[in-house]
C-alpha cells in the first residue's frame, strides 16, 4: 500500500470522492489547492506563477493529478483554449520540476487524468489505447496533456493515464446537465443521436484510481470507461426511463447546437466507441458494466 498520496484537483467531482475514499481506507492524503481552505494537509500552489509549497511532497509515494480547467463551461475563445491547455500542461510541468529539485523525494508513481477526447470524433470505430489520436481542439488538448505527463518516464516514475469518458454522478459533472432537459419533458437526442458516448459510474471511477495506485503492473494509457458504451440517443432514452419522463424522437439539429455552443458543440457531438479491454485485462472489476444498472443506482430513492 502507498504510504501517502498527493492529489491535485481534490475539490473537483472525482477528487472529492477519491480523497474521502482513500482516507476511509487508511491512506494519508495531501492536496494541492489554489486557495487556503483550512483543511488538514492542504498546500498552496499557483501554476501561472510557477509557485508551489514543496512540503506537499513530504513522504508522498504517489501523485494523482486531476487538476485542470473545466472544458465545457465557457465559450472556447483563444484565451479560454489556452487556459484549458495550460492548466493541464503547465501544472504537470510544475509538479515534475518540483520533483527534480527534491532529489530525496519518495514519489514512484504519477497517475493522471486524461480524456477520451484524445481520439477525436471517430464514428463507429472501436477505439483501443493503441488507436491514433484524432483531430479537433479536444484531441489537441489531450495530446499536449499526455505528452507532458509522459515526461515522468524520464524521472523513472511509473506513469498511468486514465482516459475518462462521462462520469455519472448526482453531485456534478455531466449527468445533472444531461438530465435537465429530460426533467423538463423535452428530452431528445443531440445531433444524429448515433454518436457513441463512453460513460463510467463515479464509484468505478474512484476504484479505478485506487487500482492504479495499488496495481504496480499498470502503466501508460487506459480507457477509463465502462465496457459497454452507448449512443447519445440510448443514453438520453435510458435517463428518461429512469426519471419516468418522455423521450421525444425529434432530434436537436447539429446546426442548432453549433449556433448555441459554437466550437464547444464538439463535446456533445463527438463519437468515441471506446474499448475497456485493457483495464479489464489489468484485473479491474467494474461494479457497473451496464448503463441501466448505473442509472438505477444513481436515481434510486433515498432510503
Amino acid at each position: 500500500m502507498a504510504k501517502k498520496i498527493l492529489i491535485t484537483g481534490a475539490t473537483g467531482l472525482i477528487g472529492k470522492e477519491l480523497k474521502n475514499h482513500l482516507l476511509s481506507k487508511g491512506y494519508e492524503v495531501n492536496t494541492l489547492s489554489r486557495k487556503n481552505n483550512n483543511e488538514l494537509n492542504n498546500y498552496i500552489w499557483d501554476v501561472n506563477k510557477e509557485e508551489i509549497d514543496k512540503n506537499a511532497f513530504t513522504n508522498v509515494d504517489t501523485i494523482i493529478h486531476l487538476a485542470g480547467e473545466p472544458v465545457a463551461d465557457k465559450k472556447w475563445t483563444d484565451e479560454r483554449k489556452k487556459q484549458i491547455i495550460d492548466s493541464r500542461v503547465k501544472s504537470t510541468e510544475l509538479l515534475y520540476n518540483s520533483l527534480k529539485s527534491l532529489p530525496n523525494h519518495q514519489v514512484t508513481s504519477f497517475i493522471s487524468a486524461s480524456a477520451v477526447g484524445f481520439y477525436g470524433d471517430r464514428g463507429d470505430e472501436i477505439l483501443t489505447e493503441e488507436s491514433e489520436s484524432g483531430q479537433g481542439f479536444l484531441a489537441e488538448a489531450c495530446i499536449l496533456w499526455e505528452n507532458a505527463v509522459d515526461q515522468g518516464n524520464n524521472l523513472k516514475l511509473r506513469v498511468v493515464k486514465l482516459r475518462t469518458g462521462i462520469v455519472l454522478s448526482n453531485d456534478g459533472g455531466a449527468l445533472p446537465q444531461l438530465d435537465k432537459s429530460v426533467k423538463l419533458f423535452v428530452g431528445s437526442s443531440l445531433g444524429t443521436g448515433k454518436q457513441w458516448t463512453p460513460w463510467i459510474h463515479i464509484d468505478d471511477m474512484v476504484e479505478m484510481y485506487i487500482e492504479a495506485i495499488t496495481n504496480l503492473e499498470m502503466e501508460n494509457s487506459y480507457n477509463a470507461c465502462a465496457p459497454f458504451p452507448v449512443t447519445n440517443s440510448a443514453l438520453t432514452k435510458a435517463i428518461a426511463k429512469h426519471l419516468h419522463r418522455p423521450f421525444w424522437p425529434i432530434k436537436v439539429p447539429k446546426a442548432a447546437l453549433n449556433l448555441l455552443l459554437g466550437e464547444r458543440a464538439e463535446t456533445v457531438l463527438m463519437s468515441n466507441n471506446t474499448s475497456a479491454q485493457r483495464i479489464l485485462d489489468a484485473g479491474f472489476k467494474f461494479k457497473y458494466t451496464h448503463l441501466d444498472d448505473a442509472l438505477g443506482k444513481l436515481y434510486a430513492p433515498a432510503s
